[in-house]
């Protein structure tokens, strides 16, 4: 192999490793959370940085599945969760 290919690999590894590692150290808290819409249920988990935005998280993940369109994924996103857990990592 090359020496310049085995420099590229070493940076673009490197690069993945520093991306990689700021993306996870700024989940510090995971939450789940149910939320009922338009007579159906679903539950979600998710990481933040704080309890408020992991929590909104879990929630707009939630609703994706059981929202369709745009206003309905407003409308869901506002309702409060069901059954929230949260722990700190």
């Amino acid at each position: 192999m090359k020496r310049s290919t085995i420099i590229t690999i070493v940076v673009v590894a490197g690069f993945a490793s520093i991306l990689l590692y700021n993306t996870l150290s700024a989940q510090q808290v995971t939450c789940s959370a149910c939320v009922t819409f338009n007579g159906t249920q679903n539950c979600a988990t998710a990481s933040g940085k704080d309890e408020t935005e992991a929590l909104r998280t879990a929630v707009n993940t939630a609703c994706g599945t059981i929202a369709q369109g745009m206003d309905e994924s407003i409308r869901c996103a506002g309702l409060p969760p069901q059954n929230p857990q949260c722990r700190s990592r």
